[in-house]
């Protein structure tokens, strides 16, 4: 079931990238990298500092996921455009697991509530940045607007903390889930935005 969840995720932030592959008029390979590098970037450099293998490099699903991603959008971009509000609820839900279960690994191999909180972040927003870094975009987590970056630290400190008193399984990662994608959905309803700094206008 979890990596069911995975790879719907995955297949949602493949998509994204996709799509952005297609706002910078790139070539199919351009699409497909944008879309695995959206995808799997953020797990991979989890696995990465934790020193394992990356489970994208484990399992065939995780790499030809985000290739259907692509073949999708390079036939269909317009209807897939057109859907993109019920992309961004699958995108919200994606980044609430993606936060939850990153915190939740990186707890499990020893990391303090703090540095695992990070990483549960870098697990929901990397490949992101990522994409926005090789499509020439400022990245997300660096302007974060629309409350991206914020609601994937909630859901990531709130999963480190139940983790650090002893709460694991679903029904913790499924309580930070809920949380981010809750904040995010509020965000993108409600329109909330981060503030910038001060006597900077809109």
């Amino acid at each position: 079931m979890s990596e069911l969840l995975d790879l719907v995720g995955i297949f949602v932030f493949a998509l994204s990238g996709a799509l952005m592959g297609v706002r910078k008029r790139l070539d199919v390979v351009g699409m497909a990298v944008l879309a695995e590098i959206t995808a799997l970037g953020g797990g991979v450099v989890r696995d990465l500092i934790l020193n394992v293998r990356p489970i994208a490099f484990q399992s065939l699903g995780y790499v030809l996921v985000p290739v259907a991603a692509t073949v999708i959008v390079f036939f269909w971009h317009p209807h897939v455009a057109r859907v993109m509000p019920a992309i961004l609820v699958l995108d919200a839900a994606g980044l609430g697991l993606f936060c939850a279960v990153g915190t939740e690994k990186a707890m499990e191999y020893g990391l303090s509530p703090l540095h695992a909180a990070l990483l549960g972040v870098t697990t929901a927003v990397g490949g992101g940045m990522l994409r926005d870094v090789l499509a020439g975009e400022i990245p997300t987590l660096l302007y974060d607007r629309q409350l991206y970056a914020l609601p994937a630290l909630l859901g990531s400190a709130v999963m480190a903390g139940l983790s650090y008193h002893g709460m694991h399984g679903w029904p913790a990662t499924l309580a930070a889930a809920l949380l981010a994608f809750g904040l995010r959905i509020a965000a993108m309803r409600y329109k909330w935005r981060a503030p910038l700094a001060k006597g900077i206008g809109e």
